[in-house]
């Protein structure tokens, strides 16, 4: 076992002075046990901890480093930027180059809001499709995550499709009332709902490819049926592709899909590892935003020019042309993502170990199931002894992924071949673990 004794008592100071050690709830390692490493500094595919320990990361800062950490234009470009200063308040050059590469990649972008999290785009834009259509009521799917903002947080409640009720204390019933929370992929309740209550509806928004309950795809047609059926009751589609937008693929879930949404949520990698967040739609649409509408947003932080400047030059590298006949950047990761997969899969079946594997671009997972995982209550049925077997034995063999089967690991684009064999050859051992395990 690698020794992490720092970590563990680092872990237990930082319990004196934050909720549960953390300022997070996931990196608290709640589903997987034990203390979550203290990390120190990370460099290209790499991360490592105050014990000195070295981890091929997976987790990449929870998907915005696409690039690698550390990569050279970018913390160039960052350290000629804070030069200028941190922070002004005030409009920059950087906001409107940012935004006009945001565009080029997303067409159904045609004005984009900056902001700071995910969680503030999509409280904004759910803000915004109520302002703009007069209703009061949204829809949001079960296992998809868009932040915690109060009207989110929300489960179902009793019932294929019905109002939520909260899903953490302080969040009002009131507020939850007027959030139906519907199962992701299931056609016949986003009917109903539609046909019972549409003329209510402002928005219907959605994760496109479900990244936080494990990496969960839509099933075939089930985004068509989102589109058409918003249009039909006059609701505002609202695709959150805070985590998939630009892995799914360069243009996101709507890009590989090929989904025109009204309103579209875009996070993490338009920040390259910096807090920024944006959403973003059809004009006639975003001009409701203060100053040029009713509905009131703002943020002093918002378009600061460290995180725009990061920013833009990741979107720079994802979007450079290719060199000496490569395929391009998000091209390349998507096939290095298959390469590792496929190895997971290989190494799964030759422990007798089942599991369900899901690809999304640069963006996988894995459940320990032996069926397809279509929705919420496929991925919670999933195996969670099994998996923490996995996650303690992939830490010990120097692979860093997510802390629980309910969330998404990431490729980036400083993974190297080495990389790809080293995580093989460690998944080999933990599949057999977790059979040792069962048996």
């Amino acid at each position: 076992m690698r020794n992490t004794e720092k970590s563990r008592l680092a872990f237990d100071e930082a319990k004196q002075y934050m909720p549960g050690g953390v300022n997070s709830p996931v990196r608290s390692f709640a589903n997987v046990g034990g203390n979550p490493l203290f990390i120190a500094r990370a460099q290209g595919s790499k991360i490592y901890d105050i014990d000195g320990n070295e981890y091929i990361d997976y987790v990449g800062s929870w998907g915005p480093m696409i690039v690698g950490h550390a990569h050279p234009q970018v913390v160039g470009a960052l350290q000629e930027a804070v030069t200028h200063g941190t922070s002004y308040g005030a409009p920059t050059l950087l906001e409107t180059e940012l935004a006009k590469l945001v565009k080029n990649i997303y067409p159904s972008i045609e004005v984009i809001r900056m902001v700071n999290s995910g969680t503030e785009a999509t409280m904004s834009a759910l803000r915004l499709a109520r302002g703009y259509t007069g209703r009061d009521k949204i829809v949001k799917f079960i296992g998809c995550y868009h932040g915690h903002s109060d009207s989110l947080l929300v489960s179902a409640g009793s019932g294929m499709a019905t109002f939520g009720v909260p899903s953490s204390p302080g969040v009002t019933g009131g507020t939850a009332a007027d959030t139906i929370a519907v199962p992701y992929n299931n056609e016949n309740a986003i009917r109903t709902v539609m046909e019972y209550d549409g003329e209510h509806i402002a928005a219907v928004i959605v994760e496109p490819v479900a990244g936080n309950m494990g990496l969960v795809l839509p099933r075939q047609g089930y985004l068509s049926l989102l589109r058409e059926l918003t249009e039909k009751h006059g609701a505002l589609l609202i695709f959150d592709e805070v985590m998939c937008g630009f892995r799914a693929s360069l243009g996101g879930a709507q890009a590989a899909y090929g989904i025109r949404p009204d309103l579209t949520c875009l996070g993490k990698i338009i920040g390259g590892g910096l807090p920024v967040a944006a959403y973003g739609g059809r004009r006639e649409i975003m001009e409701y935003i203060s100053p040029a509408g009713p509905v009131y947003q703002a943020g002093t932080l918002s378009g600061n020019p460290l995180a725009m400047t990061a920013g833009i030059e990741t979107l720079r590298i994802l979007t450079a042309e290719s060199k000496e006949g490569k395929a391009d950047y998000s091209r390349e990761l998507t096939i290095k993502t298959k390469d590792l997969l496929l190895g997971w899969q290989r190494a799964a079946k030759d422990a007798g170990v089942p599991i369900c594997a899901h690809q999304a671009g640069s963006m996988f997972g894995i459940f320990f199931i032996d069926r397809d995982v279509y929705d919420y209550d496929d991925a919670v049925s999933a195996d969670q002894d099994a998996f923490r077997i996995w996650f303690e034995t992939m830490l010990d063999e120097g692979i860093y992924l997510a802390p629980s089967q309910f969330e998404t690991t990431f490729l980036s684009g400083a993974h190297t071949d080495e990389d790809i064999a080293r995580t093989i050859a460690a998944a080999k051992k933990a599949f057999a673990a977790v059979k040792a395990k069962r048996s």
